[in-house]
């Protein structure tokens, strides 16, 4: 068994549905607000080590007071 060096990243990135707040004026997306207090359920892999995702998702979703993720066009 290979030992992991420390200074090799463990990545893992995963994606999962939260709810989003999205504004619309004259038909087009002006602004877009991701509400990311959502726990995470079901996540799914896109990239990295799946044998990190449990541990991703504890450390994503450990009950930090994150805000809100406002993007504006």
């Amino acid at each position: 068994m290979t030992k992991l060096s420390s200074a090799m990243p463990r990545r893992v990135v995963f994606q999962y549905h939260v709810p989003v707040h999205v504004e619309v004026e004259d038909g087009l997306v002006c602004a877009v607000t991701v509400i990311d207090e959502t726990p995470v359920e079901n996540p799914t892999v896109v990239e990295g080590n799946a044998d990190y995702l449990g541990e991703a998702v504890k450390a994503a979703d450990d009950g930090q007071p994150w805000p809100s993720w406002r993007f504006g066009y």
